[in-house]
């Protein structure tokens, strides 16, 4: 499976909610794989990836309607936690991202997001909200 750096979080806080029936049900079976999954590998891209498969907002390979943004999304991802494009153990990786994450870097990287307010990511991933 192929997650772009951001996703590390969208996964985690992911709640059902989506942009059209399409893209929530790709968003929900990929959710359920890596939740219910014991050590399911994740090849981190820094391009569009198995969750922008189906976003409404993807206008072809590595290009998005909003690039500027989501591209700002992995960039804080990436210098936070060092994301390298590499495999990853999905659990490993989640649990350092989680144990490092403050509110403060977490409102830095998603505060844009207009799912953020909406979402659960914030409880899911340091416990607040």
């Amino acid at each position: 499976m192929k997650l772009r750096p951001h996703h590390l979080l969208c996964a985690q806080g992911y709640s059902g909610k989506g942009y059209d029936s399409d893209f929530t049900a790709n968003m929900t079976a990929v959710t359920k794989r890596l939740r219910e999954e014991r050590a399911v590998t994740v090849e981190i891209v820094f391009s569009t990836d198995d969750i922008c498969s189906k976003c409404p907002k993807m206008l072809g390979q590595n290009l998005c309607r909003d690039d500027e943004k989501v591209n700002s999304f992995d960039r804080k991802v990436r210098n936070y936690f060092g994301i390298e494009e590499k495999i990853y153990v999905y659990d490993d990786i989640t649990r350092e991202i989680n144990s490092a994450m403050t509110e403060a870097m977490m409102d830095d990287i998603c505060g844009d997001c207009a799912w953020y307010p909406v979402s659960a990511c914030k409880k899911r991933i340091i416990g607040g909200g």
